[in-house]
């Protein structure tokens, strides 16, 4: 019996303390900077909400653990007329209509649309459940719609501005390696590789590749710097280097056992490279040339 009564008064939450200090919600001067229960009909959602996927396995877990301790943390709302706004708290607020609950412990605060836009995105950029490009998404509408730097952002998100670029620097990859990696198929990492790729068919070349093969990103990597060493070497041979030095490279390559590398300027001028391995291979190489 105890123990079922202790039950009841855990499941009660926010709620247990608001009813003893509960507050007229009409009164605007009463509600604003306080924690009220709020009836969950009288919240709108939040339109500049930056998450637009809800888990709903989740989001059964945590309607279920306020079935059991009640609503822990309140939700933040901003008062507008006779209703509220959602500022920050939607899967709480999804969660306590999951399992019926007509009321929710709530934080009253004004605020303007920019305000209202800036907490929402700032605080979903703090959980760690989001998807890399939505938290990409979400700085970018904080420089765009709140008219930020990247360095402005860094300090209001608390991330370093390296941090913050590489981020946004994910919105460059293609459409369908952006879903790719919303989805899970691919991480960060991946991603990371494949901005280093201009081109978008090679883009989802190497991303067909990374699925199929089951790449990690330390192969993706090397898998980009090869096919760029590669497109780099034939823009070379094909612009740079004239046909009587490409003519004569693989006798050049032969006689000395290695790769050499040629670089002609405008002008006519350039170099020859030979690599060597060893002291040894040096020394080949210089009686080579004698």
């Amino acid at each position: 019996m105890a123990k079922a009564n202790k039950k009841q008064v855990l499941g009660r939450g926010l709620s247990a303390i608001l009813k003893e200090t509960s507050k007229d919600i009409s009164d605007t001067n009463q509600v604003v900077g306080n924690i009220v229960e709020i009836d969950l009909e009288t919240i709108d959602v939040n339109p500049y909400q930056p998450r637009t996927y809800f888990d709903q396995e989740s989001l059964k877990e945590l309607a279920n653990s306020i079935k059991e301790l009640g609503v822990i943390q309140p939700i933040t709302v901003r008062k507008l007329g006779d209703l509220f706004q959602l500022v920050s708290g939607e899967r709480r607020f999804r969660a306590s209509k999951l399992i019926g609950n007509k009321t929710i412990p709530a934080y009253v605060r004004i605020a303007n649309d920019q305000e209202i836009l800036e907490m929402a995105l700032v605080e979903n950029i703090q959980r760690k459940n989001l998807d890399p490009i939505e938290i990409a998404l979400s700085y970018q509408r904080l420089i765009d719609e709140i008219q930020l730097t990247q360095e402005e952002l860094s300090i209001k998100v608390g991330k370093k501005r390296s941090t913050v670029a590489n981020y946004l620097r994910l919105l460059k990859l293609d459409p369908i390696i952006q879903t790719g990696m919303r989805d899970g198929f691919i991480t960060m990492g991946h991603g990371r590789a494949l901005i280093n790729i201009d081109n978008s068919k090679d883009q989802l070349d190497i991303y067909k590749k990374i699925l199929h093969k089951k790449l990690s990103v330390r192969q993706t990597e090397e898998l980009v710097k090869t096919l760029k060493n590669g497109l780099t070497s034939s823009k070379v041979n094909k612009k740079s280097i004239p046909t009587y030095i490409q003519d004569s490279l693989s006798e050049i390559n032969s006689f000395l056992g290695h790769k050499v590398n040629i670089t002609v300027n405008s002008n006519g001028k350039g170099k020859i490279s030979i690599p060597f391995h060893s002291q040894e291979d040096f020394e080949r190489i210089k009686n080579l040339l004698k």
